[in-house]
């Protein structure tokens, strides 16, 4: 049976958030990834591929509240640090 355009989706993006490259966002995107990914509308999924794309030491930061983080991004990296347990301050944004 082949896999819808979504549950490919869907699939492509559990593996980017399992194999990162730092063990650390594997860990906190994997799980995400596995619990969320499938209850996110397109448009969300749209901005969580986009976040991605970032670099994983920044992401690192940002999702654990060390540095701050672009607007943009904060809703997302908001939903996936109260998934983790650790979270940003939404004092803490950047341009």
């Amino acid at each position: 049976m082949a896999l819808s355009d979504h549950e490919t989706r869907l699939k492509k993006l559990r593996m980017r958030s399992w194999r990162r490259g730092m063990k650390e966002m594997d860990l906190i995107l994997g799980p995400f990834a596995d619990a969320h990914l499938a209850d996110l509308s397109e448009p969300v999924l749209d901005r969580y591929e986009q976040l991605l794309d970032e670099n994983d030491q920044d992401l690192y930061l940002w999702v654990t509240g060390a540095k701050g983080a672009p607007e943009r991004l904060m809703p997302m990296l908001q939903m996936i640090a109260q998934s983790a347990g650790v979270g940003p301050s939404e004092k803490k944004l950047a341009d």
